[in-house]
């Protein structure tokens, strides 16, 4: 997951009231989630994160998650959906349907977390590239408190009416495991989810709290590459050739200026450029360069403006060096993932709901302090008719955060070498919290968002 946004350790919802009360006493269910961890959890994390697998290559993950499924009394399990897929479906009378959704791929990243059981993994990719694998994003977190999380629901019938479908999702990674599941029929093979939710650990937030926007929780994503031809030549006579090294560089400059140039200045966009690939010695010109870009924004429209604009300022860099129409630069975009936007309405009342179960004090207000992405907005795009709710989950003890903050050891980003969190809090309450919304919105004569009734 592209989780760059670290949220506040202190805030409030001003909007809801019940965020200022008193902390409530901690669900009854809370007790046996914690059980769980001791019992057999811990473990089932312990395996994932020794063993993780990239996007689409996630085929031991997937069958030890379709056994963990399979184990829960009344569940269906379905495997191989969008490839790697896993579905489980568990059905308790008239009601909602709420869709969970927990993704379960690594990263091409060698860990150097200095745990002790640290992934000393390889696998080749889709890309045919054999690389060191590592949960770099605790993607290993999220399917272990689902496990937790279908245990409780399970057990705890009395209380709730309605179906819920457990999604282990393939290739969040690369931004394609969302819609290959939509595809293979997740909505139409399956009961359609009226809401569907989601979360991720965050590294930087204090465990035990959670933390959700009532509109924008992610921005869009674009994966862009970038092919510069050029006309080889001697490093000596660069007047024979056309320098494809020359024209990149000149093109990752300009690039810069359809944000700090062109874009409004209250609205957020980014363009990195983080792979530039061109030559093989001193004293050659080569005839190509390659340039691998991601771009982020925070709506559609400035999404549509930026990835115009690359292709704009690209054709624009050939004609400059007077590059020939059949050798101008070509731009593609091989992934992408429009903004995770939560539905506002549900996201007040499952705020309050996680404020209820977690405690005011556990519920910060949601900042956004960078532009991650998420392929969970495919299941709550407008046109699916799906009430989406994603939040976040603190992974970093507040020792950790103090120590960092006297200048101590760093806290390890999302998808470096260094990334660790506290399984045992970050699973914990990731599991509680989620019970608690799903036992909201399917509670007995619980109102539906939206309809107002």
């Amino acid at each position: 997951m592209r989780l760059i946004h670290l949220l506040t350790a202190a805030g409030t919802l001003a909007a809801l009231p019940a965020l200022t009360a008193p902390a409530l006493a901690e669900p009854d269910y809370a007790a046996a989630v914690r059980a769980d961890y001791k019992r057999d959890l811990g473990a089932m994390w312990d395996d994932f994160h020794r063993n993780p697998e990239l996007s689409f290559r996630e085929t031991r993950t997937a069958a030890k998650m379709a056994a963990a499924l399979r184990a829960i009394p009344g569940m269906t399990v379905t495997e191989k959906i969008g490839q790697t897929g896993v579905v489980g479906v568990l059905k308790n009378g008239a009601g909602p349907v709420v869709l969970l959704r927990a993704d379960m791929d690594g990263l091409p990243v060698e860990e150097k977390s200095g745990l002790a059981n640290a992934s000393h993994a390889r696998q080749v990719g889709v890309d045919g590239v054999e690389a060191p694998v590592m949960h770099a994003c605790g993607h290993d977190t999220h399917i272990t408190a689902m496990v937790a999380t279908a245990r409780r629901l399970a057990a705890l019938r009395d209380r709730w009416s309605g179906t819920i479908v457990f999604v282990v999702q393939p290739a969040e990674e690369r931004v394609g495991g969302a819609k290959a599941m939509i595809a293979d029929g997740l909505f139409t093979r399956f009961p359609k989810p009226d809401y569907a939710l989601a979360f991720h650990v965050a590294a930087g937030m204090e465990a035990g709290t959670v933390s959700a926007s009532e509109s924008i929780q992610y921005s869009s994503s674009d994966s862009v590459n970038i092919d510069v031809p050029g006309i080889g030549a001697h490093g000596a006579s660069p007047n024979e050739g056309k320098d494809p090294v020359y024209m990149a560089s000149q093109l990752v400059i300009a690039l810069q200026g359809l944000v700090s140039r062109e874009r409004a200045p209250l609205d957020p966009g980014v363009i990195t450029v983080g792979s530039f690939h061109a030559g093989l010695k001193h004293n050659i010109i080569s005839d190509a360069a390659k340039l691998q870009v991601t771009v982020r924004a925070n709506n559609e429209a400035e999404r549509a403006r930026l990835l115009a604009g690359i292709k704009r300022v690209a054709y624009g860099i050939g004609v400059m060096n007077g590059m020939p129409k059949d050798k101008m630069p070509i731009v593609t975009v091989s992934e992408g993932t429009p903004t995770t936007i939560n539905d506002a309405v549900l996201a007040r009342r499952l705020n309050a709901v996680m404020a209820e179960a977690l405690g005011a004090k556990n519920v910060p207000a949601f900042h956004q302090d960078g532009m991650g992405a998420e392929d969970f907005a495919y299941y709550v795009q407008p046109d699916t008719g799906v009430k989406g709710y994603y939040f976040a989950v603190g992974g970093s003890t507040r020792a950790e955060i103090d120590a960092a903050a006297r200048g101590g050891p760093r806290i390890g980003s999302h998808h470096s070498p260094e990334f660790r969190i506290a399984p045992e809090a970050a699973i914990t309450t990731g599991a509680i919290a989620m019970t608690a919304a799903v036992l909201d919105l399917t509670k007995p004569g619980a109102a539906r968002v939206g309809t107002g009734s």
